[in-house]
């Protein structure tokens, strides 16, 4: 199980997958957004998106979880 947790203060500006897609490693997760750049999420470990902590345009802060890897 790998938790994959937000990196830096930003918007939710597209989310890619949802609850149970398989992803393989460098699969892009959600896009945030932060001073007008798109920052994109990415799986560190193949699997099964167990959780989805997001939404479309929630903000989230430094340390949030995004998702969970199975």
């Amino acid at each position: 199980m790998a938790e994959v947790r937000a990196e830096l203060v930003s918007n939710v500006w597209k989310v890619l997958v949802v609850e149970g897609d398989r992803v393989d490693e460098g699969d892009t997760l959600v896009i945030l957004e932060s001073m007008k750049m798109e920052i994109p999420v990415l799986a560190e470990d193949p699997g099964v998106v167990a959780v989805l902590d997001v939404a479309e345009g929630d903000v989230i802060q430094e340390g949030d979880r995004i998702a969970v890897i199975e």
